[in-house]
């Protein structure tokens, strides 16, 4: 299998580049984005040595349905989806939060929780929760969006302070925010799935706001499986899960969390296929729709001809 670890393009009218932790982004003629989901993987903010085959294929294709799928709630940066595995959208100047909803208590909420906390990014949970309960209602836990490290926690009262965002501005964002999960939600449910949480990233155009990059992927959000839901939490298990989750609990079976002097577990072919099958296997739950296959012999070629196309369409 010919996974697309990194891509190293010069477009034409090309005016800048960056490569993140799992995607190449190009600027064209300083008005549009090129974003390549490359097959790179990462996990507790370190990039795995191997990359995943569709992996970024798998990503692309499920933001690109549910883009097209909550466009009537705001406009989306998504000007075509140039190649299975790359987007062509508008430059926006990205808002410097992370708008993360939960409808459940789960992951790093349920963290927090645990250890006694009640006040999560300025909300208030309620006494007498367990672990992947549904909150009474879906609540916003913003993060900021740093250039380099983690991701901090932040309350809608500190990002109007410090003049991150502006008040009207924020409450649209949280206005959009509940729109999208609740469609999201609606969209779940039509394939047995619960939306548990997930994350958008917003921006400004013209004065407009934008919805941007990837959404409701199993990479950006959680999922349950709604079958087994209530018996589980009526017993205390843990609950089944359609996200990246998996490759998180292979690596801490086995001995890596991202901690200083911890060496990533050698990831074998086998185990490398595994987690292409398990993405594969998430993109058939998820959209309900068959899985293509590429043509992976000269992805790269196929990539760089396909993006080149679009853009002599938009420059």
């Amino acid at each position: 299998m010919n996974a697309i670890k990194e891509t190293n393009f010069n477009f034409e009218k090309q005016t800048a580049f960056y490569r993140g932790k799992v995607r190449d982004v190009y600027t064209i003629d300083d008005a549009y984005l090129v974003m390549v989901a490359s097959d790179r993987i990462s996990a507790f903010d370190v990039v795995l040595p191997e990359a995943i085959p569709y992996k970024g294929q798998v990503l692309n294709q499920i933001a690109a349905k549910f883009l097209a799928a909550t466009a009537d709630i705001l406009p989306n940066w998504v000007v075509d989806v140039a190649d299975p595995s790359a987007t062509i959208g508008l430059r926006c100047e990205p808002f410097k939060v992370e708008v993360v909803i939960r409808g459940y208590l789960s992951g790093h909420a349920w963290r927090t929780y645990k250890e006694g906390g009640r006040l999560l990014c300025g909300v208030t949970l309620p006494e007498g929760l367990k672990e992947n309960d549904k909150l009474p209602h879906a609540i916003i836990t913003p993060t900021t969006k740093a250039s380099e490290g983690h991701d901090e926690d932040i309350s809608k009262e500190e990002i109007i302070r410090q003049g991150i965002v502006s008040l009207e501005d924020y409450e649209a964002l949280e206005r959009y925010a509940h729109l999208l999960f609740q469609r999201g939600t609606e969209i779940a449910a039509e394939r047995g799935l619960i939306l548990v949480d997930t994350k958008y990233e917003f921006g400004k155009r013209d004065g407009e706001i934008y919805l941007m990059d990837e959404i409701h992927t199993p990479d950006s959000s959680r999922y349950f499986y709604a079958e087994g839901y209530a018996e589980l939490q009526a017993k205390g298990e843990p609950q089944r899960q359609l996200s990246k989750e998996f490759v998180r609990q292979w690596l801490i079976e086995n001995g890596f969390q991202g901690k200083e002097g911890q060496v990533v577990p050698e990831m074998t072919p086998e185990i490398v296929k595994s987690i292409s099958d398990r993405y594969v296997e998430l993109y058939v739950h998820i959209t309900g729709e068959e899985f293509q296959y590429p043509d992976q012999a000269e992805s790269l070629v196929r990539l760089e001809r396909n993006v080149a196309e679009a853009l002599k369409k938009l420059v």
